[in-house]
């Protein structure tokens, strides 16, 4: 008998098979993860053209995948895991949204954003519990469901709303910050009303008096970790920070205890039976958000929430809300979301209204505010699906709310374009151009440099640059070092994000320019005012830090370096392709300035710009600068040439050339007809002659300054980027610019900066309140 069956191999054989069976299902669930983050990914991409914030995409896919018939039974085995999961996320997101609270404004004077949020809540609050009684959305209907749902009806999901409104570029402006500001309060006062109601209204079947003996136990644990968070907390976590200074790692004994910390602080209420999900925000508001740890546990559970858990909480809160449940045909399934969205948008808008009046609001700014408080999250998703797991909802009630959580975010980002639409009739667009720069006030120039070699470039230009005393010039001479790993090891991190830069070879640099660059201003800088600055970065992301930089100090006109160098012969050496990169997207000057200047003006917003900077340089005693504008011949027969050989807006032609006529001729009324600048007309017929011309100019000249583009469709430039060096110097500049020109004559390319940026020529730091 032993010869056809033996015990051990069979079980070994069972056990084999579990054990394949289970790394199968693991491997497949696995793999079901990674699926849905990908779709998640992509169907936000998708929706990136409208704006959409993540929590959009996620909601749809996550109803769309949740309710795939083989899914739902393929997910049938794991409920309960699924739904371990998604409450251990949810005590995460729940800590993290406490951490960045600050429970003391409560004892604060109402400022402007919180009278404006208690109104909004206010108002929801009465409109949802003098409805919401009236169409039964719980099966039993009790006054504690309807206060609690009133509750969370009047909350706003204040991260949502937050990364939306930072993500649309309007976090700057009084109406961002008083939205992100107003949607914390909501969002702070609304789950500080549930986590204590949670206490005092327990919906369970149990007598009073038990009823009663539990909420005073749940009070009583409750009170005690809120005053053990905010007592301890601040001594420990002080202890670990002073213990792990910034520029070193934390040690890990320390995390451990620190983690073992928090973890003891969220979980002391809920021995009493307190909700541990409520009990982690009640944690989280009583403990300090500054210092290495809080960063560290917000940076790491922000990661695990965004990378992790999202796609799992949406794919359960999808089969959570089986559309089988949904109850299409009902009338009262349909009224009921109905009235949920009436009750959301019509109660923020009436209560912000009020308040708007009467802190002096106009009324579509209110209606917007009001619009944009209505954004729902995380938390009232988890809500609705938990409502409809305890029974106490109908099934199509639940995915009611989820549908009504969507429509409110999904319209947030029509609103917020409304605003900046309006901002932008309302509020001057700030031009940081030469061009529009009173001549009076003080001009404030970037000049950046790679090294040594470009001192002499810097002081020359500073010198014919600085005009009168009065107002005189801030110059911001600004060294651009590219970060490499040997830079970045020898970096010192100070306080408020300070850097200092300790590599030996590049503070040798640095204070071999600033001797140079500061010997020249104590000496001849009457009406300079010299600053220093460094742009540190890899010089893939420099341009943009140059840009940041120029707007934070209000700056007009910014100066780089031509990438490549001149030889002793008048040869270019091949040049630095990184900054060549960064001189692409910025305004881009020669190697050496001198007295005698040309200025080359053909039309166009750049030309403007070069004309505007060469009418400062007029004033300068030892320069002599002269106005060659090129002009189109304009007999009749090659006027119908050009009109058979070019296209061109006709419309746009005519106001570029009427914005030309006004400019120039103010210059030359105020620098030409009374000042000393000299004047000279080219009247060319197309490109060739163009060229040749410029060719002409070699040696008369050290310096000319030239529009980089910006024309529309001249004749006189058609063509002559067919054979261009460097297109980053414009058809003009790349001419003067070669091997070939004389090596005695400096160029300078002039841009205007293009007023169509993140908000279309609006600041981000726009008013319209």
């Amino acid at each position: 008998m032993a010869a056809f069956f033996d015990p051990e191999k069979a079980f070994d054989q069972a056990c084999t098979e579990n054990l394949r069976k289970n790394a199968s299902n693991a491997a497949l669930k696995i793999l079901a993860f990674y699926v849905m983050v990908v779709i998640c990914n992509l169907f936000h991409h998708l929706l990136r053209p409208w704006s959409q914030p993540r929590i959009t995409s996620d909601l749809v896919i996550g109803l769309t995948v949740g309710n795939i018939g083989p899914i739902k039974k393929w997910i049938v085995s794991i409920p309960e895991a699924l739904d371990s999961i998604v409450r251990f996320g949810m005590i995460c997101y729940m800590f993290v949204l406490g951490l960045e609270m600050d429970p003391y404004i409560l004892f604060q004077w109402p400022t402007r954003a919180a009278k404006v949020a208690y109104a909004g809540m206010l108002s929801t609050f009465i409109l949802a519990s003098t409805i919401t009684p009236f169409f039964h959305f719980f099966k039993v209907p009790s006054i504690v469901r309807v206060l609690s749902l009133s509750t969370a009806l009047s909350g706003t999901a204040s991260p949502v709303l937050t990364r939306l409104i930072t993500s649309q570029k309007i976090g700057k402006s009084d109406i961002g910050q008083l939205v992100i500001a107003a949607g914390m309060h909501s969002d702070f006062v609304s789950t500080l009303l549930i986590s204590v109601g949670y206490v005092a209204f327990q919906d369970v079947s149990e007598s009073n008096g038990s009823r009663i003996k539990q909420a005073i136990i749940q009070s009583v644990a409750l009170f005690v970790q809120s005053v053990l968070t905010a007592i301890v907390s601040p001594f420990f976590l002080n202890w670990v920070n002073n213990e792990n200074p910034e520029g070193k790692p934390l040690k890990g004994s320390h995390l451990v205890l620190s983690v073992a910390f928090m973890v003891l602080v969220c979980g002391c209420s809920t021995l009493s039976g307190y909700s541990p999900i409520l009990s982690a925000f009640m944690a989280g508001i009583f403990m300090p958000r500054e210092g290495r740890v809080s960063k560290w546990a917000l940076g790491k559970i922000n990661y695990f929430l965004t990378s992790i858990f999202y796609p799992i909480f949406f794919f359960w809160m999808g089969y959570e809300a089986d559309f089988r449940t949904f109850e299409p045909g009902q009338l009262m399934t349909w009224a009921r979301l109905g009235i949920l969205l009436l009750i959301v948008s019509a109660g923020k808008v009436a209560g912000i209204i009020i308040s708007g009046a009467i802190l002096g609001f106009n009324w579509p700014e209110s209606v917007m505010i009001g619009l944009l408080l209505t954004v729902k999250g995380h938390f009232h998703i988890f809500l609705a699906v938990v409502a409809k797991q305890t029974d106490k909802t109908l099934p199509s009630t639940s995915i009611g709310m989820i549908l009504v959580i969507f429509f409110t975010v999904v319209h947030a980002p029509s609103v917020v374009a409304n605003i900046i639409k309006r901002a932008r009739k309302r509020s001057p667009t700030h031009r940081m151009a030469l061009q529009w720069l009173d001549p009076s006030s003080e001009l404030r120039m970037l000049l950046c440099l790679r090294g040594p070699q470009d001192v002499s470039s810097i002081i020359n230009f500073m010198e014919i640059s600085r005009g009168t005393a009065d107002p005189g010039i801030m110059v911001y001479v600004t060294d651009m070092i590219e970060l490499t790993d040997q830079i970045a090891a020898t970096l010192v991190h100070g306080e408020m994000d300070n850097i200092t830069v300790t590599d030996k070879a590049v503070t040798e640099m640095r204070d071999q320019i600033t001797s140079a660059v500061q010997s020249f201003v104590e000496d001849n800088g009457d009406g300079i005012t010299l600053r220093r600055m460094l742009a540190l970065s890899p010089l893939s992301v420099m341009p943009r830090d140059i840009c940041n930089l120029a707007e934070d100090l209000l700056i007009s006109l910014i100066i780089l370096p031509f990438h490549k160098c001149q030889r002793a012969d008048g040869t270019f050496d091949a040049g630095h392709p990184g900054f060549r990169f960064v001189n692409r997207k910025k305004k881009i000057s020669g190697s050496y300035v001198s007295l005698n200047i040309a200025v080359i003006f053909i039309g166009g917003k750049d030309d403007r710009e070069a004309l505007a900077y060469a009418g400062r340089v007029a004033w300068h005693a030892g320069v002599k600068l002269t106005v060659i504008r090129f002009l189109v011949q304009t007999n009749e027969d090659m006027s119908t040439r050009r009109a058979s050989n070019y296209r061109y807006n006709a419309a746009e032609q005519e106001q570029e050339m009427k914005l030309d006529d006004e400019f120039f001729a103010n210059f030359y009324e105020k620098h030409v007809a009374g000042g000393p600048v000299a004047y000279s007309e080219k009247h060319l017929a197309n490109s060739a002659e163009t060229f040749s011309t410029l060719k002409s100019l070699e040696g008369q000249y050290s310096l000319i300054i030239v529009g980089r583009g910006g024309r529309v469709n001249s004749v006189l430039t058609v063509g002559m980027n067919d054979l261009e060096q460097c297109p980053e110097l414009g058809p003009i500049g790349d001419v003067l610019s070669g091997s070939d020109f004389s090596i005695s004559t400096s160029i300078l390319i002039i841009q205007q900066p293009n007023l169509r940026g993140e908000l279309d020529g609006l600041d981000e730091d726009f008013s319209i309140m």
